[in-house]
């Protein structure tokens, strides 16, 4: 089908460069995963294969380009499985039951050759586990607890990690000869965010990505050797200081006095007295917004507006006891986070409470939309990229997708939304679309057209209700563009149709 699923492994292929990539192939007339091996020096592509299989979802492939492990999920079943190749027979070394979705595997452990796989333990907890062979495995010492994982760039093991400690990025290894060298590399930034980009094979020369309060984003090469840090260049072209607004990690309480964290971004020499206000809810639901720079809030900020970016309850990266209690709050709680959130800039003074609105995209795009159906009388205009509108419809599409059969995702949605299956009345009474006639204020709908993960009918159909109710709204939409924007014209469209319709309706000044 010609179809790449998932990012490219790259490895050395007999010495030319080549990169693994899972795509689909038809066996017995059903599309299945396997591998392709790409050449980048010829150009020649074939397919491995060995271990296509209709429910396979990952791959780990070692320095040579050979398949060593295979993870398979049985979505109607719920079921995770992880094989691994044998004496050249794939053979099954572990399976559990996932009813939510499938585990993944994270490449490889400590000695370059185990396999690592994030799973739950038999007690629920959150583990990186270690398969060595076919039967020994161990899960890591305060691995759950990382965000991502740092490999080797010529062995591929294991070397470490990273996450999150409250607002501040922090990289643990287990060699302290390495522990040591990071520290070197991050003290030429000092009071920046350092995040590693890549490395030479001996490690005396990365590559790393500044994150600068000031200056914004952009990549630097420390030369181990020399002691001496180049600038190679920034992430976003004539960016500087004069364009960059201030951003301040904040925290307050839901009504329900759960503490909700998030970031402020401040519009640039302006007093932070009496400002308008955008909320800007991250998708997922269970994502999370991070500190450092944001070119949406950032974007919003240089017109004028304070930008609001709340990790309301289901948010990833605070436990998860923070995740289960946004369970079933879907346009309820996770909600009035939100305005919670608004709430308490107004009492601080920074907001001025008759000029806020709200712009998000995803889950994000479904919160600005109940903001103006489900939480009314705190926004003065919303603006949806890609959000859901109809819950129902929604869950239907992914139904149909999986063939008529309930799959993880359906599971997953249904956890957050609160709801017991497609015919819960409680899925209508969240869905913005059902409740078209209440909004009292405009809204603009974006969409892409070719959106495979929100259908781009969720927008239309909201669109529909609106004006059947005789309510205000605009539809803009993306020609030939994903859920994620991954286009740089239509991601400026996006943005300038955006500006443009929160300043006319909310003006900044």
């Amino acid at each position: 089908m010609n179809v790449i699923v998932g990012p490219p492994m790259v490895r050395s292929l007999n010495g030319d460069p080549g990169v693994l990539l899972e795509g689909i192939r038809f066996i017995n007339q059903r599309g299945a995963s396997a591998l392709f091996q790409v050449n980048l020096r010829t150009g020649a592509t074939r397919a491995l294969e060995r271990g296509a299989h209709e429910d396979a979802n990952d791959w780990l492939v070692d320095a040579k380009g050979e398949p060593v492990a295979q993870s398979l999920y049985d979505g109607q079943r719920g079921k995770w499985t992880l094989r691994i190749p044998i004496n050249g027979t794939w053979k099954t070394i572990d399976e559990a039951s996932s009813p939510m979705g499938s585990y993944r595997i994270n490449g490889f452990g400590r000695d370059g050759r185990s396999v690592l796989v994030r799973r739950a333990d038999e007690r629920g907890r959150s583990v990186l586990r270690e398969y060595v062979g076919a039967d020994k495995r161990e899960d890591l010492p305060e691995s759950s607890d990382l965000d991502g994982l740092l490999h080797d760039p010529a062995t591929l093991a294991l070397l470490g990690g990273y996450r999150l400690n409250g607002d501040e990025l922090v990289y643990t290894f287990f060699d302290p000869k390495a522990q040591k060298t990071w520290a070197a590399v991050t003290k030429a930034f000092a009071g920046d965010r350092v995040q590693l980009a890549s490395w030479s094979n001996d490690r005396k020369r990365v590559v790393v990505k500044v994150d600068s309060a000031e200056l914004g984003p952009a990549y630097a090469l420390v030369d181990l050797n020399t002691g001496k840090a180049d600038w190679l260049g920034s992430v976003y072209s004539d960016l500087d200081s004069a364009h960059v607004s201030p951003v301040r990690a904040i925290r307050y309480k839901a009504a329900d006095g759960l503490e909700i964290s998030g970031y402020l971004t401040l519009p640039k020499e302006r007093n932070p007295k009496n400002l308008p206000l955008i909320v800007l809810p991250h998708g997922g639901p269970e994502g999370r917004d991070t500190p450092g720079f944001d070119w949406w809030s950032q974007a919003l900020a240089s017109r004028g507006y304070a930008v609001l970016q709340p990790n309301f309850r289901g948010s990833e990266g605070f436990g998860w006891d923070f995740v289960k209690a946004g369970f079933g709050e879907w346009g309820k709680k996770m909600q009035t986070d939100l305005s919670d959130g608004v709430r308490d800039l107004v009492k601080q003074g920074i907001v001025d409470p008759k000029r806020v609105c709200i712009v998000g995209a995803s889950y994000g795009g479904y919160a600005a939309l109940a903001g103006a159906t489900l939480d009314r009388g705190v926004y003065r205009c919303a603006v949806s990229v890609a959000g859901p509108s109809d819950l129902r419809r929604m869950l239907q599409s992914v139904r149909n997708a999986n063939n008529g059969m309930t799959s993880a995702a359906q599971r997953y949605w249904l956890r957050f939304m609160g709801a017991d299956g497609l015919t819960d009345p409680d899925l209508q009474a969240i869905s913005p679309a059902r409740l078209a006639d209440q909004v009292d204020i405009p809204i603009m709908l974006i969409h892409g057209k070719d959106d495979t993960v929100v259908r781009y009918d969720q927008s239309v159909v909201m669109a529909d209700a609106l004006r059947k109710a005789g309510k205000p709204v605009e539809l803009i939409t993306l020609d030939g563009e994903d859920h994620w924007l991954s286009r740089g014209a239509t991601r400026l469209k996006m943005l300038t149709e955006t500006v443009s319709f929160v300043e006319k309706h909310n003006p900044p000044d």
